[in-house]
């Protein structure tokens, strides 16, 4: 049975120890070693990476207490050189410690409990029995838990039987068999653990709460502790200065500032709105006295969007009694809207044309519209079009 020296000395980062076992397992191989200071996936934390004879580790996990090391190829020698990727090693740790102590200090507040738990490689979160927590709850969660990582309070590890475990205060007893590992952030927590943990609260560095977000009936709390703080807290910093610097204000102003430009947006976007229905009666108009005794409109427009055309087709068909098929070249799209006199079912009848071409589409009595994989597929459907459509609009 392998050692497990990421219990025994968690600090281990490099070490020399004996292949006990080796077999291939697809194009990969597993082995076990003697020792070994590589953690393996379990308890929401994710294997430790590394290398084994300069090869390296895919995956590390665990089966029957025992521990599994897949590799891509086998090592030359049974005695291999072992080196751990501490960087991830001290992340995962952070942020499982850093975990512990949030959900205590949410019990602690708010009698909020975890039930969930997912370490992900760049957020973590934790899914709390509450519908919701304000903004004002968030921040006292926050602090509360950043003053007990200043305090530097010991973190203890330690197994207890099952007997042994019924007289700790567990934050949720463990449905376990046999010896239970405890991690115990001394006077705040007690949990049942497989973790590699911090040995005090100020080894966690920081928490900070990213979201707070409704799921399935709970509070799906996401955050980051320790380097990944600090990255989180740099990008954030970084942006606020760049945009700070583009407006031309500080931080402190940047909401007020933004704030306005919101309001004027909305009254830009609103005087757009006007010229452009000024501008689209124009169009309409100008398109239906061109057409001069004819009952249909035909055009096609490259400047113009789906939403743009649909609005001017509109006006032709309500305005002046004439059926518009108009296009956008910028969407390959074609829109339909029938005169108030026509009988014909627009849908239907554009359904029927579609089957004669690679487009795509339909509508109902009164519009429609269809959708081409190019430019030419559509300008070659317009072509079918105009000759179908102007004799039914003469026949009806």
């Amino acid at each position: 049975m392998t050692e497990k020296w990421y219990y025994t000395s968690p600090t281990t980062s490099e070490w020399t120890t004996t292949i006990t076992s080796a077999k291939k397992d697809g194009d990969t191989y597993i082995i076990t070693l003697s020792e070994t200071a590589f953690y393996p996936e379990g308890g929401g934390q994710p294997c430790d990476n590394g290398v084994i004879a300069g090869i390296p580790v895919l995956e590390v996990f665990e089966k029957n207490e025992e521990v599994y090391h897949r590799l891509p190829s086998l090592p030359a020698a049974s005695t291999v050189r072992c080196q751990i990727d501490m960087a991830r090693r001290l992340d995962h740790t952070q942020q499982h410690s850093g975990q512990h102590l949030l959900s205590a200090v949410c019990i602690e507040l708010f009698d909020a409990h975890t039930v969930g738990f997912h370490m992900g490689s760049e957020v973590v979160t934790i899914d709390l029995n509450v519908p919701s927590l304000s903004e004002e709850a968030l921040t006292a969660i926050e602090n509360r838990a950043n003053e007990l990582i200043y305090a530097n309070i010991p973190v203890e590890t330690y197994y207890v039987t099952k007997e042994e475990a019924r007289q700790l205060p567990f934050r949720k007893l463990p449905k376990i068999e046999g010896n239970i590992r405890v991690v115990e952030i001394k006077g705040i927590d007690v949990s049942a653990c497989c973790g590699t943990h911090v040995s005090r609260t100020g080894e966690i560095g920081m928490i900070k709460l990213l979201k707070a977000e409704r799921h399935r009936g709970m509070t799906r709390l996401s955050f980051v502790c320790g380097k990944r703080a600090l990255t989180d807290y740099q990008l954030s910093h970084r942006i606020a200065t760049a945009v700070s610097q583009q407006l031309g204000t500080n931080r402190d102003m940047l909401l007020d500032v933004l704030g306005k430009w919101e309001a004027e947006k909305k009254e830009l976007q609103k005087q757009l709105e006007q010229y452009k229905e000024i501008l689209f009666a124009i169009e309409a108009e100008n398109a239906a006295q061109q057409a001069k005794q004819e009952q249909v409109v035909m055009r096609v427009y490259k400047q113009y969007t789906l939403k743009d055309i649909q609005t001017i087709a509109n006006m032709i068909a309500n305005r002046y009694e004439k059926t518009a098929v108009l296009a956008t070249a910028l969407e390959q799209r074609i829109v339909i809207v029938k005169a108030p006199s026509l009988s014909l079912h627009i849908g239907k009848w554009l359904k029927e044309m579609l089957s004669l071409s690679s487009g795509k589409g339909g509508g109902n009595e009164r519009q429609a519209q269809a959708v081409f994989p190019s430019e030419e597929e559509m300008q070659k459907f317009l072509r079918l079009l105009q000759d179908d459509i102007k004799k039914v609009s003469a026949c009806d």
